[in-house]
């Protein structure tokens, strides 16, 4: 790659899709058609600079990029390491997929559908990618505005309430979000992260208390983004009722939360900022652990298909945060393979289940009578791989994510994670067989003289397909993908690194501002 290119890599994936998003609004009256060549054209440019950011980052460089060369203080500053450039390009995976299944026809519903599935893309990207917290909370609500059109493109009745409730609870956390930085800039005069970190570290002992309150404030706000107890009550109605293709790309969104927690709280309040240190990890992993109990019990409990994989997405946020919180670089490490993984399988089984919900005719979504089913062996196979993924079970990605977690786990907490992590795969495995069962084994025959519905579309088969291959890649090349996630759990926990980097880019992180 052109030296001249490399340089800016950082920050191509939030350029391009605010670029073919732009295009594909202005163009949107030109046809579906039209419309799709811009999405794939973006979303094929993303790709390639998402790869070409990994290898750079997998050099163990960490990239700062000043936008605009603006001062850090004053402009919008972007770090690339290996975690930041790993989670952009799982997203941009996973947009090809919701892309491709979105492309069987439900775009036509959803006028806007191209171009904020693009910014949708830029907001994720770019939270992934920051180095300030004020741009953080920017790039959330670009993500979510984009959300918000997304969920709500197309819908009436039940899927209009569970949008709107979404869309009010996110306000929320987004004000209470901009009142600790509001807190935060007044107590420490910057909202740079790594300027924080070195702050923090040399605050007097009178302002400690202030500065734990206003972080704990925004700690409820990444908590509440990540659906753990007890925020996440907003999720499941939410994500139940959107659009297969949007709930696949939806399964990335609570990992920004998750992801949050272990930036900020490692690089600002790591192991450098005196009584601050670590304050928040053994809270957030009693909480995970409640959590993944509870949305197992949902998913057993789940009267629906799609209701059942929401409660999935919420464990799997749990085991992260679970994973994060013992805070060593072999579970920051395993729980970093098993957010990849679980990000594919989740929004594997939405879109598997969307198939197998239109083919089930009057049963539809629910789980409390067979109903009849039109036989599709590839569709049954589908549904084995991703229940077979998502409850751990050998020899897939879901085993491997969790034998690394627990084989992690230190001397003291193995009985409590061991435990949990067990019980709980235990109840999904109960869960999922529940549910395979319920539609493909006590799946009554088309009545005669009734018609079946069509088979899927090719696209909808290569969607849910892809999902499915990225796990079953995951498992095959397994090796190095957990050698990058074991190096970038070692690198995320080594915040003195990350604040180096920055004052070598930046000189007037060198020395505290007036």
């Amino acid at each position: 790659m052109p030296e001249a290119l490399s340089v800016h890599l950082a920050v191509l994936p939030i350029l391009l899709p605010l670029l073919f998003g732009s295009v594909a609004l202005v163009f949107e009256r030109r046809g579906i058609f039209m419309q799709r060549i811009i999405g794939w054209t973006g979303m094929l440019a993303l790709l390639l600079a998402a790869m070409a950011l990994v290898v750079q980052a997998d050099t163990g460089a960490i990239t700062f990029y000043l936008l605009g060369d603006w001062p850090a203080r004053l402009g919008i500053a972007l770090v690339a390491d290996r975690l930041s450039a790993g989670l952009v390009l799982t997203t941009s995976l996973l947009a090809v997929a919701s892309l491709l299944y979105a492309g069987a026809g439900w775009d036509r519903r959803a006028r806007h559908f191209h171009g904020l599935f693009q910014l949708q893309l830029a907001g994720l990207n770019g939270a992934f990618l920051t180095g300030d917290l004020f741009n953080l909370f920017v790039f959330f609500e670009v993500m979510l505005i984009a959300s918000y059109g997304l969920l709500l493109s197309g819908g009436r009745g039940p899927r209009m309430r569970a949008g709107l409730h979404y869309v009010v609870f996110n306000i929320t956390a987004s004000t209470l979000f901009l009142v600790a930085l509001g807190l935060l800039y007044g107590l420490l005069g910057t909202l740079n992260m790594a300027e924080m970190g070195a702050r923090v570290a040399a605050l007097d002992r009178g302002d400690m208390a202030l500065v734990r309150a206003a972080s704990g404030l925004l700690l409820v706000v990444f908590c509440a983004k990540a659906a753990l107890l007890p925020l996440y009550l907003w999720l499941p109605n939410a994500y139940a009722r959107a659009p297969a293709a949007v709930a696949a790309l939806f399964a990335i969104m609570t990992k920004v939360g998750v992801y949050s927690v272990l930036r900020v709280y490692t690089l600002v309040f790591g192991d450098g900022p005196g009584e601050l240190a670590g304050w928040a990890w053994p809270w957030l992993l009693w909480t995970g652990l409640l959590t993944l109990l509870l949305a197992t019990l949902g998913a057993l409990a789940a009267s629906t298909l799609r209701m059942l994989v929401a409660y999935l997405v919420i464990a799997s946020a749990a085991t992260l945060f679970v994973a994060f919180a013992l805070g060593t670089p072999a579970t920051v490490g395993a729980g970093l393979y098993y957010l990849v993984h679980s990000t594919f399988v989740t929004a594997g089984l939405f879109l598997v289940m969307d198939l197998v919900r239109g083919q089930r005719g009057r049963a539809g979504d629910a789980l409390d009578n067979a109903g009849p089913l039109r036989r599709n062996a590839p569709l049954a196979l589908l549904f084995v791989i991703a229940a077979v993924s998502a409850a751990g079970l050998p020899p897939l990605s879901g085993f491997i994510g969790k034998a690394l977690l627990l084989d992690a786990v230190p001397e003291g907490w193995r009985m409590w994670v061991w435990g949990t992590v067990l019980l709980t795969s235990l109840l999904t495995l109960v869960a999922l067989a529940r549910t395979g069962s319920q539609v493909f084994w006590r799946a009554e025959p088309w009545p005669e003289g009734v018609r079946p519905p069509s088979p899927p579309l090719r696209a909808q088969w290569a969607g849910a397909g892809l999902l499915l291959a990225y796990g079953v890649g995951l498992t095959v090349w397994g090796a190095p993908v957990v050698r990058y996630a074991q190096a970038a759990g070692e690198q995320v926990l080594e915040p003195a690194a990350y604040m180096q980097a920055a004052r070598d880019r930046v000189p007037q992180l060198r020395e505290p501002s007036p």
